[in-house]
């Protein structure tokens, strides 16, 4: 389907709002921003600045179909997200992180696609830099590009706000298996977000993804990550699973009812 013709795809009362964490990525935030400004799935874009101090802001604002939520001091993703989602009028929440390169207007519209026309009620990305044991098994557990309905979420913007800096995934995956979503997968084949340790050196880089790791559990205990991305793997749309995800999900059975009490 060409771009241009992706709003008769979309049903009149389905509204996204796209909601963007970026914390001092202002040489980065750009390439996402030439993607959603202006996007015709997109209903309201809301970039969240969360705290930075090198101009991100002010980039952000020179794109005219941008909202900016501003504040200081820095106070981690989750928080960021908490607050994008509590400013959201959409019917459906477009997640997206500032630090994605190869994304294009077109992988938007795969992104959204799924949940607007009725074939999934959550798609997440699979970015070609993606963990290989992510790729290997057709999910990315922590993925922060996702489409999901506002009603998952809205309610529990007061809980994120509690939660460590980078829990907001694993809080939200809790909230699919719960209900039992089903879940796209939308294989971005360009896209790759830009790792830590590109950005602050390789030692504050693997310090940061150890903060990161810290944080999920400190959200989920590490036996109810496992059986939260077991419960997710059978939430995939059934489509010609290969051996090693079959083999995943037949242990799945046993990990929904895990997560469910």
């Amino acid at each position: 389907m060409a771009l241009a013709d992706v709003t008769t795809a979309c049903p009149a009362a389905a509204r996204i709002s796209c909601v963007v964490c970026a914390y001092n990525e202002a040489d980065k935030i750009q390439n996402i921003l030439r993607a959603i400004d202006g996007h015709p799935l997109l209903s309201e874009i809301i970039v969240v600045n969360d705290g930075s101090t090198d101009g991100t802001g002010a980039l952000a604002e020179t794109f005219p179909g941008v909202r900016i939520l501003s504040y200081m001091p820095n106070r981690g993703k989750t928080y960021a997200l908490s607050q994008g989602i509590a400013a959201a009028t959409g019917d459906y929440l477009m997640l997206l992180d500032a630090d994605l390169s190869g994304v294009t207007a077109g992988d938007i519209h795969a992104l959204a696609h799924p949940v607007i026309n009725g074939r999934a009620d959550i798609s997440i990305s699979l970015r070609r830099n993606s963990l290989a044991l992510y790729r290997l098994i057709g999910l990315d557990f922590v993925s922060g590009e996702r489409v999901l309905p506002a009603w998952l979420v809205k309610p529990f913007v007061a809980d994120m706000e509690r939660l460590p800096r980078w829990g907001g995934e694993a809080f939200i995956n809790t909230l699919i298996t719960k209900h039992a979503l089903s879940i796209s997968v939308v294989n971005w084949k360009t896209v790759f977000n830009i790792r830590k340790s590109h950005k602050v050196g390789a030692w504050r880089g693997f310090m940061a993804e150890c903060a990161m790791v810290a944080d999920v559990f400190r959200t989920l205990s590490p036996w109810r990550v496992v059986g939260q991305n077991l419960a997710m793997l059978s939430l995939i749309e059934k489509t010609a699973p290969n051996r090693a995800v079959k083999t995943l999900r037949q242990l799945s059975l046993a990990a929904n009812r895990l997560v469910s009490h």
